[in-house]
C-alpha cells in the first residue's frame, strides 16, 4: 500500500516542489530526478496554479503524517567522527575545483561552461543547480548538500560588490528575515572573521543558529575575484526569541546544520559584474523511509535559499550605487593587475 501511494503521488509530488512553492520567483532549474526542465521559479499557467493548489494540502498534511514519526529523533543528532572526515574529503575535492577555476584549467566562471546558461543569466534570470547528483551527496549519518547558483548585476563594479558583500554589520538587513542578527568580528585588507544569528522556519520545524565564520579573498587580476566562506562554528539556540533561549554546544542539537562553507566568485564584464555563490553545507541524514518525501522538500529549500541570497545581494549592489547603503564595516582591497601580483594565492 505504501509504495503504491509513493507511485501515485510521485509525479503530483514533483510538479509541486517544482513549479507551485516557487511561483514568486524568476528563475531557471532543471530537475535531476524527474528530468524534467522548469521555468524555475516562475509564474505557473493559471490551470496548472488551480491544479497544484488544490493537491497541495493533501500532499502538506501527508508530509507532515510522515514527519511526525521522526520528531523525536531530530532533538538528538551530534555529529560522527566519520561524518566529520566525510565532510573534510569533500571539501579537499571542492578546492581542487576552487583552484582549477582560478588557474585557467577551466572557465573561471560557471556559467560560462554553457552559452545557454549564460545568456539566462545576462538578461536578469537567477540560474540554479546542484553540484553533486541531485544536490545532496549521502555520507556517514549524514548529507552534504552542494548548490550554485548565479546572478548579473547590470552597472555594477567589483569594488561595488565587495563593498557590499563585506559589510557584515547589515547583513541582518540584507539578508533578512533569515539573518536576525549579525556583526563584524575583525577584518584585514584579504581576511574577515563575523558572526550571523539565522532562523528559519518550516512547516512546524523552526531552527535558529549562532555561526562564526572567516572569510578571505583572493584577488585574480583588475575584473576578476573570489571569496571563500567557512563556518568554524556553529551553535544551535535552543527556545529562540523565548524566555528560555540558550546556546547549545557545538555539534550538538538537531542537526540541521553542522557545518557551512561558500565559494562568491565575481567577475565584472559587460557592463556589470557576474555573481556566482556556490554553498555547501553538512547536515544529519534523513530515515530511509522519508526520503523520497523528505528530500524533495529540502531541495526546494536549498534552491530558494541560493535564489533569494543571490537576488538580495543584487538589490543591496544597485541600492549601494544610489547612495543607499553605508559603506562596507571591512575595507575592500585594492585591484590587483595581474594573477602574479596577487602572489598565486
Amino acid at each position: 500500500m505504501f509504495r503504491e501511494l509513493q507511485s501515485r503521488i510521485g509525479s503530483a509530488w514533483c510538479s509541486l516542489t517544482h513549479e507551485s512553492l516557487r511561483w514568486p520567483i524568476h528563475g531557471y532549474y532543471e530537475c535531476r530526478r524527474c528530468g524534467r526542465r522548469y521555468p524555475a521559479f516562475a509564474e505557473a499557467r493559471t490551470a496548472s496554479r488551480t491544479k497544484l493548489a488544490a493537491l497541495q494540502p493533501a500532499v502538506s498534511l501527508l508530509l507532515a503524517l510522515l514527519l511526525i514519526p521522526a520528531a523525536r529523533p531530530l532533538h538528538a543528532a551530534e555529529l560522527q567522527p566519520d561524518t566529520l572526515t566525510a565532510w573534510s574529503a569533500y571539501l579537499q575535492n571542492a578546492d581542487l575545483r576552487v583552484q582549477e577555476r582560478a588557474a585557467g584549467l577551466q572557465p573561471f566562471l560557471w556559467v560560462d561552461e554553457s552559452p545557454d546558461r549564460a545568456a539566462r543569466v545576462r538578461h536578469g534570470e537567477v540560474v540554479v543547480a546542484p553540484v553533486v547528483g541531485h544536490g545532496a551527496e549521502v555520507v556517514p549519518h549524514g548529507l552534504i548538500h552542494d548548490w550554485i547558483g548565479a546572478i548579473f548585476i547590470p552597472g555594477a563594479t567589483r569594488d561595488s560588490l565587495s563593498t557590499v558583500v563585506r559589510d557584515y554589520d547589515n547583513y541582518r538587513r540584507m539578508y533578512r528575515p533569515v539573518v536576525t542578527s549579525s556583526r563584524t568580528l575583525a577584518c584585514t585588507e584579504n581576511s574577515q572573521e563575523f558572526q550571523m544569528v539565522w532562523q528559519r522556519k518550516v512547516l512546524f520545524v523552526s531552527a535558529a543558529m549562532q555561526g562564526d565564520y572567516e572569510a578571505h579573498d583572493v584577488i585574480l587580476d583588475s575584473g576578476r575575484a573570489y571569496n571563500i566562506a567557512e563556518a568554524v562554528e556553529i551553535r544551535e539556540i535552543e527556545e529562540y526569541g523565548h524566555p528560555g533561549e540558550r546556546l547549545l554546544p557545538p555539534d550538538t542539537g538537531s542537526g540541521f546544520i553542522w557545518r557551512i562553507r561558500s565559494v562568491a566568485r565575481y567577475e565584472e564584464r559587460d557592463g556589470g559584474v557576474y555573481l556566482e555563490l556556490e554553498a555547501a553545507a553538512l547536515t544529519r541524514d534523513i530515515p530511509a523511509s522519508l526520503a523520497w518525501m523528505v528530500k524533495p522538500v529540502i531541495n526546494h529549500l536549498s534552491i530558494n535559499s541560493l535564489t533569494t541570497t543571490l537576488r538580495q545581494t543584487r538589490d543591496a549592489v544597485i541600492a549601494s550605487q544610489h547612495g543607499v547603503a553605508s559603506l562596507a564595516s571591512c575595507p575592500v582591497p585594492e585591484r590587483a593587475p595581474s594573477l602574479a601580483k596577487a602572489g598565486g594565492e
